[in-house]
């Protein structure tokens, strides 16, 4: 069973002081500009519009998105007036911040170590810059994506969360295609890296300088590099399991199905929708009519009834047949997305008014016998994800 490592980037695979990194960004970026909008104001919008999107909570936004909603209109320009002067600056001036930069020997030496365990790692970086940028951050850590067998590097033009958001987190695994393999988040924030993903269900490892400890983390496994490699070599990988059981890791879970769908969305030419990869398989339309109907007319009636019902009972219902039956193949697979993000919407403001005490509510089912609403809603997650993986493999 594959380990799936997740690496932050900045000050972990790269030394990057980013209190030092992002004001000089930031002042090259305005010059650069500088013909088009006074730096003063440029500015003052991009500082703005870069704390919108780092609080940004849309599933239904990237976060490229978000930020360009609230940076371009007040400047009166669009992204696409400027889309040249950007694109030359990250080509070209970006990169005269390499000098801040410097690559980690003890980060090398542990992914070559980790590619040579067969382990699968990826960059889960948070995602605050384009894909240029942090590509470029990679090489600087000698880590050229072009070379570096890395499964997936997170950057804002597709991911919808920064990582403080939480739900960053499970987007992450989806895109990466995560099925149930062990995993381990490995980053030196403990409030960007640490905290959030453990809230979300992940096993962690602080990469921590000496001096660093904190009351708080005595019971996170933590250390150098050096110290990574050894506690992977005397851990049971197979114990470094994803936990979405509790009602806090669903309700940061259950958001991440529909942004990652809606980056398929983006990502998938009209004309490859209703293709079918196999016979007997689901087109990409034929999977996103099935998520529909089911949010609707099953999970979310389901938890309505149960939250009425004392003594629900709560029967299953087949539902794979309606594919052929609804002629899912023929109608608007788009449509169907946004149909199933808005029941899903629907369903997470129910579940996040919920009581404790009304998450270990018991109901009855005919396929899992006695269960809870908590129960319940993993099943839904797990459902979800299976769909996911489907919708990833089928567009290719």
């Amino acid at each position: 069973m594959t380990l799936r490592l997740l690496l932050d980037l900045d000050d972990t695979l790269l030394n990057s002081n980013i209190e030092t990194l992002i004001p000089v960004y930031f002042q090259k970026l305005t010059g650069h500009l500088s013909g088009e909008i006074a730096p003063e104001r440029l500015l003052t919008e991009l500082v703005r519009g870069t704390r919108i999107m780092y609080a940004s909570a849309d599933p239904l936004k990237t976060l490229e998105q978000v930020f360009s909603e609230a940076f371009y209109p007040p400047l009166e320009s669009t992204r696409e007036a400027l889309s040249a002067q950007i694109e030359d600056f990250y080509d070209n001036v970006f990169p005269e911040l390499q000098p801040l930069t410097s690559p980690r020997r003890d980060a090398l030496d542990f992914a070559a170590w980790a590619f040579s365990r067969g382990f699968d790692l990826s960059v889960a970086t948070d995602p605050l810059f384009p894909r240029k940028a942090i590509l470029h951050r990679l090489r600087w850590a000698d880590m050229a994506p072009e070379r570096t067998p890395f499964s997936l590097v997170s950057d804002f033009e597709t991911f919808h969360f920064a990582k403080i958001s939480q739900s960053y987190y499970p987007e992450f695994l989806l895109r990466l295609g995560w099925d149930a393999e062990p995993v381990l988040m490995v980053g030196d924030s403990l409030e960007r890296d640490i905290f959030p993903a453990q809230k979300a269900g992940l096993p962690v490892f602080w990469l921590r300088e000496a001096g660093q400890e904190r009351p708080e983390t005595a019971h996170i496994p933590q250390g150098t590099f050096d110290d990574l490699r050894a506690w992977l070599e005397s851990v049971e990988l197979s114990t470094l399991t994803v936990d979405f059981s509790t009602p806090e890791a669903l309700l940061i879970a259950l958001p991440a199905s529909i942004a990652a769908l809606h980056t398929l969305t983006m990502q998938t030419p009209c004309d490859g929708w209703k293709t079918r990869p196999a016979s007997g398989e689901w087109a990409l339309t034929e999977i996103f009519c099935h998520l529909r109907d089911v949010e609707r007319e099953v999970n979310l009636p389901r938890f309505q009834r149960a939250l009425t019902d004392k003594n629900a009972f709560i029967v299953g219902q087949e539902t794979d047949s309606w594919a052929e039956q609804r002629g899912y193949i023929n109608q608007d697979g788009l449509q169907a997305f946004h149909d199933y993000a808005a029941a899903r919407l629907e369903l997470l403001a129910l579940l996040k008014s919920l009581t404790p005490e009304q998450w270990e509510q018991k109901i009855r089912h005919t396929i899992f016998g006695p269960t809870s609403l908590r129960e319940l809603a993993v099943f839904m997650l797990e459902h979800d994800q299976s769909h996911v993986r489907q919708a990833f493999a089928t567009a290719g």
